[in-house]
């Protein structure tokens, strides 16, 4: 893959001189994105499956083939993927679901683990406070990485496990593949929070074993505004939609509702069209570069990055020190400053943006990385160059002279 030929696409970094390392937070738009949503506005807006005239009917397959794209590109069938605004919207969703569908009720087990981003933890936290539904957290080493033990204890009496892929903080990968094993030989369902790995990894839904899976566009180069849910066939057809409105719905009296095939039945109300089809897109750009090529080439920068972070004076790296057991999220601080002030620097000093904060994760900070204004994070992705990385570590020198 060519880097340079690659930023080309990107507007942001042919119209500012800003090193972007905040890709975890969320990832810039090439213009094959952009020129695919723009044509939706521009020579077909429509509506989806609610007319028979020509531009509804060009949106309506526009829309379907984005949609078959993106199960393709989980390896999942076009049936279990349904779209939501985020990953958040995703897992809500999915909370609510299996408690109005009485798969969860008072006394019933959750596991989860220490890592998870709020938006995977706070749904199961309020079925634990409102509704009765014990939940069970496994805490992993200070890198981020888990005794598998620990799972199979937890596991044995748990209804659901809902995990993070690869951790939002500190860059880690969870061994999901082995722990949905461990989870099915006690007939527990899976949730895999994918939102960190999708970008940066290869996905196959069917290997991971899991049962649920989320993850949102705008972290692979899409639009915001487009999550993704993954759930298997059986329990799609099984399970109660927790969204109910137009579109997903074959009869209605004045007693009941009957609900329309999949995966219709998930998508209450007209959904973010434009959107769906730059997912597609961003798919197909992704897909043309190789997830395989992305993944090793963010791995080198990874290391190159790490190992020189390793020689500045005060600084603090936390995370796997194998690079095989992390992505390119890279949090830190210097010992004596506010991570928001290392970060302003790095914005002031060289135009390099960074995310500083809690990073949605509260629980781990203060539990685990034990810091109470939480870190600086650097997160990488393939546009980013060795270029870039001199830079930022010639800066955070700068910077270290002041700590």
């Amino acid at each position: 893959m060519d880097v340079k030929v690659i930023r080309k696409d990107f507007p942001v970094l042919k119209n500012t001189n800003v090193i972007y390392f905040d890709n975890a937070a969320t990832t810039l738009t090439p213009n094959q994105v952009i020129f695919a949503m723009n044509e939706y506005y521009e020579k077909y807006r429509a509506n989806i499956h609610r007319g028979i005239h020509k531009l509804s009917e060009i949106a309506s397959k526009k829309y379907e083939e984005a949609h078959n794209e993106i199960a393709r590109f989980l390896n999942a069938k076009s049936e279990e993927i349904f779209i939501t605004k985020n990953t958040t919207e995703s897992i809500n969703q999915l909370a609510f679901s299996l408690y109005f569908s009485g798969y969860l009720k008072k006394g019933d087990k959750i596991v989860t683990t220490l890592l998870e981003h709020h938006s995977n933890f706070l749904p199961w936290l309020r079925l634990k406070k409102l509704y009765g539904i014990e939940l069970e957290i496994i805490r992993p080493n200070e890198e981020g990485i888990f005794n598998l033990d620990d799972f199979e204890k937890a596991c044995k009496d748990a209804k659901l496990v809902t995990i993070i892929h690869v951790s939002n903080v500190l860059g880690s990968i969870t061994p999901v593949e082995k722990i949905c094993k461990i989870a099915k030989g006690y007939n527990a369902l899976v949730h895999i929070d994918g939102a960190q790995s999708t970008p940066h990894m290869e996905i196959d839904v069917k290997k991971i074993g899991c049962d649920f899976f989320s993850c949102s566009a705008h972290k692979f180069c899409g639009p915001t505004g487009i999550g993704i849910l993954y759930m298997k066939k059986e329990l799609g057809e099984k399970l109660e939609p927790a969204l109910l409105g137009g579109g997903i719905i074959t009869k209605v009296t004045l007693d009941d509702y009957f609900f329309t095939k999949l995966p219709d039945k998930w998508e209450a109300g007209t959904p973010n069209i434009a959107g769906v089809i730059g997912t597609g897109e961003a798919i197909k750009y992704l897909k043309k570069i190789g997830m395989k090529n992305i993944e090793n080439y963010e791995r080198k920068l990874t290391k190159n990055i790490i190992e020189k972070m390793n020689d500045i004076p005060n600084l603090e790296i936390y995370g796997p020190k194998n690079i095989e057991n992390r992505t390119g999220v890279i949090p830190f601080n210097f010992k004596n400053m506010h991570p928001h002030d290392v970060a302003g620097l790095l914005n002031n000093l060289s135009n390099i943006a960074v995310r500083s904060g809690h990073h949605c994760a509260m629980p781990l900070h203060t539990n685990l990385i034990k810091r109470a204004n939480g870190t600086c994070r650097a997160s990488l992705y393939f546009y980013n160059t060795e270029e870039e990385v001199e830079i930022f570590i010639k800066t955070l020198k700068e910077i270290s002279k002041l700590s």
